[in-house]
């Protein structure tokens, strides 16, 4: 085990490139007038809601008047409608994302003295799932350009008791999976896709839910395709697979009150595959606007200067990033200060995550050393989401960067006004889009 390896993982024994740039989609912040927007919420449903309330409504009203509330026809056309999404040949929905990683499990029958190799930097579910079953999860450093989980970092965890590698594709963008596929062959390992945030998602041109033996999906309200509570799905290429997870998530009942094996009650309400069937068909539109605001914020950051000082999302090549989150990187412990700055704003934000979760007290048992995953935990301290809903609107992500540039300028105007008015050049941010326009005006 290299010594990058020993530092970057946690088990029982021991300059990111931007956003890519497309053609430009910002107007000049000189042109645009967000003087009316005043707040900016990280997320807000009810905009989705209302382009499609007439539709929801008539399809809930089916439900309520077919009598069948649980699975049932129309969880079976969201199987069929996902499984065709996701180039699955199997989709198997369930409660929620969290039952689907415990069912995945479940049906590789992990259990007491496995191992599960995972990131720490990821929703408590992924891990908590694999203690319930009394096994044992081995968190693995992240990629610092990705959040996602380093594949060079893996191989050097197997144990001769790990039984599965967990990749998370973490805020809409797919690990790098053929790394992991080869050191899941070498070892005879499952691999199981956390893909809750990342459904469209692809890499190298294989989309997410396809790229392991089995993947987890959830449709939360806060996902890209969210439902009105809780709700899950498993896709799988196995057969195998696929069999067991539909008989455990019903208790292992096969046919009614006879029970093949010990499993969980975790079957989808009708009326939350109802809405999703709604939802589903503009869900690649809603991709598309993701990633337009995405590129946006990219122009807008560069525009005011920003780009120089905020550490930007790193999207690799061949890839198909859902954007599920917008996070950036805001170094030198001034993070939740700007935090602080944008709430006074009214701007929504959010940490994801501010405790790693081998720094939890619940998993203090795993005995892991502080600093042992240093990305991970630079990450915690260092990221925060801003809002990239589909509906957000480009005088909405004006005013939110707007207010980021007014923050770094103060905070480089004290700290010039405290060394001395000659020793540092004043702030430049906020006169970044009048010089963009003096430009823009010059004849020829």
């Amino acid at each position: 085990m290299d010594a990058r390896a020993t530092s970057s993982s946690c088990s029982h024994s021991t300059s990111p490139r931007s956003v890519n740039k497309a053609s430009p989609l910002v107007a000049s912040s000189d042109t645009v007038t967000p003087d009316t927007v005043t707040s900016v919420p990280l997320i807000d449903m009810q905009r989705q809601y209302a382009e499609l309330a007439p539709r929801i409504t008539e399809a809930i009203g089916r439900v309520c008047a077919s009598g069948r509330f649980v699975l049932g026809p129309d969880c079976d056309a969201l199987e069929a409608s996902l499984a065709r999404y996701t180039n699955s040949p199997h989709a198997i929905a369930c409660a929620s994302g969290s039952d689907a990683i415990l069912l995945a499990l479940m049906a590789l029958d992990i259990s007491a003295g496995d191992e599960v190799i995972l990131p720490s930097y990821t929703f408590f579910a992924t891990a908590a799932a694999v203690c319930r079953l009394g096994a044992r999860p081995v968190f693995v450093d992240i990629d610092p350009a990705t959040f996602n989980l380093d594949p060079a970092l893996v191989a050097a965890a197997v144990t001769p008791v790990t039984r599965a590698i967990m990749p998370v594709h973490l805020f809409g963008q797919c690990v790098a999976m053929e790394p992991i596929r080869q050191i899941a062959k070498r070892h005879k390992l499952a691999v199981i896709e956390d893909a809750a945030q990342a459904i469209g998602a692809e890499d190298a041109g294989q989309r997410a839910g396809m790229l392991g033996d089995v993947a987890c999906f959830s449709f939360y309200p806060t996902k890209n395709l969210g439902g009105f509570g809780d709700g899950g799905l498993l896709t799988t290429p196995r057969d195998d697979l696929a069999a067991r997870l539909r008989l455990l998530r019903v208790h292992g009942m096969q046919p009614r009150y006879y029970h093949r094996a010990i499993g969980i009650n975790s079957r989808l309400d009708s009326i939350q595959a109802a809405v999703l069937n709604v939802k589903l068909p503009h869900l690649d539109r809603w991709t598309a606007m993701r990633q337009l605001h995405a590129r946006r914020y990219h122009e807008l950051f560069a525009e005011f200067g920003l780009d120089k000082v905020l550490g930007l999302p790193h999207e690799r090549s061949q890839v198909r990033h859902v954007w599920n989150q917008y996070v950036v990187r805001v170094p030198d412990g001034r993070r939740d200060a700007l935090r602080e700055h944008l709430a006074k704003q009214t701007v929504g934000s959010e940490i994801y995550y501010p405790v790693p979760l081998h720094e939890q007290e619940c998993f203090a048992f795993l005995d892991c050393r502080l600093g042992s995953l240093p990305e991970t935990e630079r990450a915690a301290r260092e990221t925060v989401a801003l809002p990239i809903f589909p509906e957000l609107e480009h005088q909405e992500q004006v005013y939110v960067v707007r207010q980021i540039a007014a923050f770094f300028a103060a905070t480089q105007a004290a700290t010039t006004q405290a060394v001395g008015a000659h020793s540092l050049p004043g702030p430049k941010f906020l006169k970044r889009s009048s010089q963009s326009a003096e430009k823009r005006q010059q004849p020829g």
